[in-house]
């Protein structure tokens, strides 16, 4: 009889014990697949926009538009998919993510208009946001603190293949005659599906049925509609209106009004989105300022490097994905290292200030660079990059989930994701338009004292199809791309010092070892555990009990 336990021992966890490290490993390659092809989709389409807007025949501003909207809905679903994860099946709730983003993806591949692509990239943010705040409620909810150190390099990892590796898989699909620039949408589809079937086999976690649960619709509703407002602001100002203008009064105070009625919601609703004692707490409160800094610099920043390669530099789209692999490196590299010296001394706060130092040393090196500069200075400072990014971004939220109890590890886990990400959205739109501006003004001045016309200058300020211009022209385009690409780094480097002044006041504290604080244990009912045994905080998971009959 000692047998058939033994096999079950290896294949499943058993009734409230911690799950082995096969069985984390197996649920976690679809958790990965899944974070993946999420972060991918916002990736894949950036170096392959200037083909797909001109299938369609769209404008400027869609063009801008298929890339906020994804950002947009992701962003303010974000905090509703963490507090959904507190109430329901987590399981359950990762593979609606991945159905509806599967559903997004394939619209997308067929959109017959810009205007059909933006409606179905913002369905499609729906689910992105939802898997990229699923992925960190579900780990947490396998793996202690302590251990999930370990775990976070191959988090890293997929970040830093999605991220640098997306554009260059989007070159390959639109010069590839016989693909097309649809499959940059479909080509996440099959890898989701995958992602599905493997979870289904090997997520086993299992829900603990609550009474009389209330979904907080008002204040979910309130903090969806207050961000948007902003991010709808935030795409449009300084491009439609000015800074200072009745649109910008109107959509601002609009966005304040609505988010300050959440907050006074939040305060009274039984089951708020967004816990206010979450919130409140020091650790939470720091790592999400943190979290908005570094978002808002890495984002902000790292969006415009292939920009700068094909535009400043006249590389190919495939050339430039192949020239940011030394930032994936530095990601990848930080993150593995990182996470397992963090799982052998339980201390986090070290890695997260420095790399936070080493985000903004990488900014301030990429900010002295033009179209001249060496390629090596170049890649030596995205790798300072990579190498802040996997020590800081992903420790934060190892910092808050160690801090609160699993019941809100969904609400927790998804205020970080949600402000990182409401500061990557603000930091690409703001210094695009700083650097839209500073071209603009470059062009005009370079080729004004070349003796072009001025309406020549403004046709050649606009024009991203440089190849389309007559010779001269274009190295000054370019020398202009160039050079103002250097001046935004050295805003995100501003940027990202808020982000280490916010990690040194983090409070020092050793990530605990069990999955649950230990006064979980009395909030626990005596009938959720097993006959027989007692309850330990590892055996309730987030509001999960695994003390549950599996499915």
């Amino acid at each position: 009889m000692s047998a058939p336990a033994t096999t079950a021992d290896t294949r499943h966890p058993q009734p409230g014990e911690p799950m082995n490290h096969r069985q984390i490993m197996e649920a976690l390659s679809g958790l990965l697949l899944v974070l993946f092809v999420a972060m991918l989709s916002g990736t894949v389409v950036s170096t392959a926009l200037p083909q797909i807007i001109g299938a369609l025949e769209g404008t400027q501003t869609q063009y801008t538009w298929v890339v906020t909207a994804t950002l947009l809905t992701a962003t303010a679903s974000t905090p509703i998919w963490g507090k959904l994860a507190d109430l329901f099946n987590k399981k359950t709730l990762v593979q609606s993510a991945i159905v509806l983003f599967i559903i997004g993806s394939v619209i997308s591949g067929f959109a017959q208009s810009a205007g059909q692509l933006i409606a179905a990239r913002a369905f499609q943010g729906i689910g992105v946001g939802g898997l990229q705040a699923l992925v960190q409620v579900v780990i947490a909810a396998m793996i202690p603190p302590r251990e999930r150190g370990r775990y976070n390099g191959y988090l890293g990892g997929v970040m830093a293949l999605a991220t640098v590796g997306g554009p260059l898989l989007g070159g390959l699909i639109v010069d590839t005659s016989w693909l097309g620039w649809r499959w940059c949408f479909f080509v996440g589809v099959p890898v989701a599906v995958v992602a599905l079937l493997v979870l289904q086999a090997t997520l086993k976690v299992q829900t603990a049925r609550r009474e009389n649960v209330k979904i907080d619709y008002l204040g979910a509703g309130l903090i969806a509609a207050g961000v948007s407002v902003l991010l709808i602001w935030i795409s449009f100002v300084d491009s439609s209106f000015d800074w200072i203008s009745w649109q910008s009064g109107a959509m601002v105070g609009g966005s304040v009004l609505l988010l300050g009625l959440a907050v006074l919601v939040e305060h009274k609703a039984s089951e708020p989105v967004v816990p206010p004692k979450i919130v409140k707490d020091r650790t939470t409160a720091l790592a999400i300022l943190a979290s908005l800094a570094v978002g808002m610099a890495m984002f902000g920043g790292a969006v415009f490097l292939g920009q700068y390669f094909q535009i400043g530099r006249g590389y190919s789209p495939t050339e430039a994905g192949l020239l940011t692999i030394p930032m994936m490196a530095g990601v990848l590299g930080a993150s593995i290292i990182s996470g397992r010296m963090i799982t052998r001394s339980g201390n986090v706060k070290p890695y997260i200030v420095t790399g936070a130092v080493v985000l903004v040393i990488g900014f301030l090196a990429l900010g002295t660079i033009d179209h001249q500069t060496s390629l090596v200075l170049v890649g030596a400072a995205m790798l300072l990059v990579g190498t802040g990014v996997g020590m800081s971004m992903q420790n934060l939220v190892l910092a808050v989930q160690n801090t609160v109890q699993l019941k809100d590890i969904g609400a927790a886990s998804s205020t970080i994701a949600f402000f990182r990400s409401l500061g990557g959205t603000i930091g690409v739109s703001v210094l695009g338009a700083v650097l839209a501006r500073q071209v603009s003004e470059q062009i005009t001045r370079d080729l004004t004292a070349a003796g072009v016309p001025a309406s020549a200058s403004g046709s050649a300020g606009g024009s991203l199809n440089i190849s389309a211009l007559p010779g001269p022209i274009q190295e000054i385009v370019r020398a202009a791309y160039g050079d103002a690409t250097g001046h935004i780094f050295l805003i995100a480097a501003a940027i990202g010092v808020v982000g280490v002044i916010a990690a040194a006041m983090l409070k020092p504290a050793k990530l605990r070892s069990s999955l649950d604080l230990g006064e979980t244990t009395k909030a626990v009912a005596p009938e959720a555990a097993p006959q027989g045994k007692a309850v330990t905080g590892g055996d309730v998971v987030g509001g999960e009990s695994l003390t549950k009959s599996r499915r």
